[in-house]
């Protein structure tokens, strides 16, 4: 069994970070890949969210995809799991819920931009931000059953707080990809905008937002974290106990060995 430890470069332009008086804009930029969430745009989302604790600048913090298309395609997939090691997607998976917890408990309001496709490990970051935009053509989806596993980077928690205990499980359990108009009757998401004023329309929040108080805004998000707390932390707990069962199961090898032979995975639940 590799033991290889996952390699992070927090440097990355994976993540850009572009600072505009009080509004931190960080912008998915993996355009060749659809906006992937890398191993390193990971690691700068951590390392920029520790930092932003401290800052008292910063009022708000708005996440963005690049291009018009994608948000993000998420983490992973069954040929990127063909890829790495068991004791490495172990290791990605940790660092994503490090990374979106930080997110979700920075002080600053954090507004998360869907411009376009949303899938998997994005879905599951977007649901860690305080607010949502999407574009009129956005969707969002939880494929990760249909692979052999389960969101494990908060999405079964958050989403089950937004929309519910029975949608959230239909919604994870089918993979069924959500369009903008069903997101926002769901309330997943605060407002649909034209796809070619989403940045503007974020950027606009952001800066009222931003123009608040901040003893207000952050007590207000300080108090709604509080209650929030306890039970996501017991969900995190049990999250990263049931994907190190995930990984060394055969369902796993069975859905990575359909992916290669392109056809649909016969799963034993083992």
């Amino acid at each position: 069994m590799s033991k290889r430890r996952l390699s992070v470069n927090a440097s990355t332009d994976d993540l850009r970070a572009q600072r505009a008086g009080a509004v931190l804009t960080l912008t998915i930029d993996r355009r060749g890949e659809n906006n992937r969430l890398t191993p390193d745009a990971l690691g700068k989302l951590e390392l920029l969210a520790t930092e932003l604790r401290e800052d008292v600048e910063v009022q708000a913090v708005v996440i963005i995809g690049a291009g018009l298309e994608y948000f993000s395609v998420g983490i992973l997939n069954p040929a990127l799991r063909a890829s790495y090691s068991k004791d490495e997607i172990i290791s990605l998976v940790r660092l994503a819920n490090r990374a979106f917890d930080a997110l979700e408990a920075l002080p600053q309001v954090v507004i998360c931009a869907m411009n376009g496709v949303t899938r998997a490990g994005a879905a599951e970051l977007a649901l860690a931000c305080d607010i949502r935009l999407a574009a009129d053509h956005a969707s969002l989806s939880c494929p990760e059953a249909a692979w052999g596993g389960f969101p494990g980077a908060g999405g079964p928690y958050r989403l089950a707080s937004l929309v519910g205990h029975g949608r959230a499980l239909e919604l994870i359990c089918t993979g069924r990809e959500v369009s903008a108009p069903e997101m926002e009757r769901l309330g997943l998401i605060q407002a649909v905008h034209p796809a070619d004023q989403l940045a503007a329309s974020a950027a606009a929040l952001a800066a009222r937002v931003a123009e608040a108080g901040p003893l207000a805004t952050r007590g207000a998000k300080r108090i709604m974290r509080a209650r929030a707390e306890p039970g996501l932390q017991a969900a995190r707990e049990l999250s990263d106990a049931l994907r190190h069962e995930l990984e060394w199961s055969e369902d796993v090898e069975e859905a990575i060995a359909a992916h290669r032979e392109q056809r649909k995975p016969r799963f034993k639940g083992r």
